[in-house]
């Protein structure tokens, strides 16, 4: 698989979590490890592609695999690949996150910001969720409401974290009040944090909601008509769907839940399965060769990173960061690991997040910082000037796929040549999964890798993260400059005006390296001969991508 397990920011501390489980668990047999470093395969061809013919017409039908079934098609849950990959073509939200990372209206037509504390939504006209009742204002309000009360706990609690009241204050208006400003809100409003779902079902169907037998009950192109706990999830074509430019274009999609990567990509390769996200790059020649599709690149928010999760010990001291982030061959590590598929990176964020960004900011974000170019003998100095010759770190990795073997090896490699040790520990999927929820997994652990992604279009999403005490802040990081550009910047809503401060916390973190940055690389799709018309862009997460999809 050419993804690690998705790891996002997390507000409520005891919430429950997935953070890429399923993923995990789907990824463990993902095929060997590259053991020949740079140069041991040949370079993919690759370019991005963003979007793919029209359909030439409707068609009946098509089937999608995807690596895991879903944990849950409750929006409150939704936090991964498999689960938002599926639940953006049947629930909807109060804005639309289309697939250039773009905002626009969904099911509110419209949002006001009347004074700096407060969002009002406009609830659109015309709407009917699948069983043919009506979209209202407080279904917007029940729905909302679910991210506020601690017996559901939320996965997408952060979005919600400055929220004071959700209140229905018109027939087709609903009011958030923040207790402060809060500019980032509003964004989330495009992702699973601003689905929409009927209150009634929500009562209905109670803890069953979202699951196999409960299903979901939302306003999206395609209903759900059946889960096959373990087999598949069947969606057909709603034709009371309110906006014609996104009618779907089949009358049916299947997605097929495929674990097993070999058989997955052997499906593929027959045409027996039309399509697939996320292919392992070490199947994207064969799967090129077999003449039955082709496999795209689109535009992703992902960086690939090292998390330092203890600032205890020898890696406190930014030299140490430094040095070690210097001595990676990060060059070898992207052939490797996603056969020359993406580039470099010196900070955390794509250019995908700063498309409202003035330019002077985007320069600074992105020229105006450190290049960590590998540099063996400047690492060594900063080892000396440190005294940290001769430390040991430890750092955690799992059986997962292609990139944590790779990752975890050049570490120990890099470690090496400037009189570092690492010591690899390997845990189990699950086990490294709670090193992203659980503190006490991270005891005395000083580095693990996560590919982390945004799901807003604006780069303070990431940072935010750092913030002190914040809980995705994995090694406590702190900077009291970096909280008051954070602080100031969330309260600025004009996205070029806050870009100039947001920068400045890239500039930060690409000097502090909280997180040492490794790469950034693209969604890839797998699309097979029959079909066309889908967009390659991470946005599938929550953008209807199958109601694009009709007859090549």
């Amino acid at each position: 698989m050419n993804r690690t397990p998705l790891s996002r920011p997390l507000a409520r501390r005891g919430a429950a979590v997935l953070v890429g489980v399923l993923a995990v668990a789907a990824l463990t047999a993902c095929g060997p490890a590259a053991t020949g470093g740079a140069g041991s395969e040949e370079p993919i061809d690759w370019k991005l592609t963003e979007t793919t013919a029209a359909p030439s017409g409707d068609i009946d039908s098509f089937t999608f695999a995807t690596y895991a079934e879903p944990y849950s098609l409750d929006y409150a849950y939704a936090f991964d690949y498999a689960d938002n990959s599926i639940l953006a073509n049947t629930c909807e939200s109060l804005l639309r996150l289309n697939p250039d990372y773009s905002l626009s209206p969904g099911l509110a037509e419209s949002f006001d910001h009347p004074t700096p504390d407060t969002w009002v939504y406009t609830i659109r006209e015309g709407v009917t969720f699948h069983d043919g009742t009506p979209l209202t204002a407080a279904d917007a309000v029940a729905s909302m409401s679910r991210h506020l009360d601690p017996a559901v706990g939320s996965f997408w609690y952060s979005v919600y974290q400055n929220v004071k009241t959700i209140e229905q204050t018109g027939d087709r208006e609903v009011t958030v009040t923040m207790t402060g400003p809060d500019s980032q809100f509003n964004l989330g409003m495009g992702g699973s944090a601003g689905v929409i779902e009927s209150a009634a079902t929500l009562a209905e169907k109670g803890d069953e909601y979202g699951n196999s037998t409960g299903g979901v009950n939302c306003t999206g192109p395609f209903e759900l008509t059946s889960w096959e706990s373990g087999e598949s999830i069947t969606m057909t074509r709603y034709d009371d769907y309110w906006d014609e430019d996104l009618t779907a274009h089949s009358g049916e999609v299947r997605f097929v839940f495929m674990t097993d990567p070999t058989a997955r990509i052997n499906a593929l390769k027959s045409g027996s399965v039309g399509g697939s996200w996320m292919v392992p790059m070490e199947a994207v020649s064969s799967l090129r060769d077999a003449g039955k599709g082709d496999v795209l690149f689109g535009m992703s928010t992902a960086v690939g990173n090292i998390v330092v999760s203890n600032l205890e010990g020898p890696l406190g001291d930014v030299r140490v960061r430094r040095a070690l982030l210097l001595a990676m061959d990060r060059d070898g590590i992207l052939q490797a690991a996603y056969r020359g598929v993406g580039e470099t990176t010196d900070v955390m964020t794509t250019e995908s997040v700063w498309q409202d960004a003035d330019e002077s900011a985007r320069t600074a974000a992105f020229d105006d910082v450190t290049a960590y170019e590998q540099n063996v003998e400047e690492a060594k100095k900063l080892i000396a000037e440190a005294g940290a010759e001769g430390a040991e770190l430890t750092y955690v990795t799992a059986p997962i796929s292609n990139d944590f073997s790779v990752i975890s090896q050049a570490t120990v490699a890099a470690a090496q040549s400037i009189g570092l040790k690492v010591n690899v520990e390997t845990v189990t999927p699950n086990a490294y999964t709670a090193l992203f929820s659980d503190p006490t997994a991270r005891e005395g652990v000083d580095l693990f890798y996560t590919s982390w992604y945004l799901s807003s279009p604006d780069a303070l999403e990431m940072y935010s993260v750092l913030r002190t005490g914040d809980f995705s802040n994995y090694g406590g990081w702190s900077n009291p400059e970096f909280d008051a550009i954070l602080q100031e910047a969330v309260a600025i809503d004009d996205p070029a005006a806050r870009s100039e401060l947001t920068a400045r916390a890239q500039q930060i973190a690409n000097a502090e390296l909280p997180w040492l940055p490794l790469y950034e690389a693209p969604i890839s799709l797998y699309l097979g001969e029959r079909i066309t018309g889908v967009q390659p862009s991470i946005a599938f997460m929550y953008y209807p991508w199958a109601a694009t999809i009709g007859a090549r």
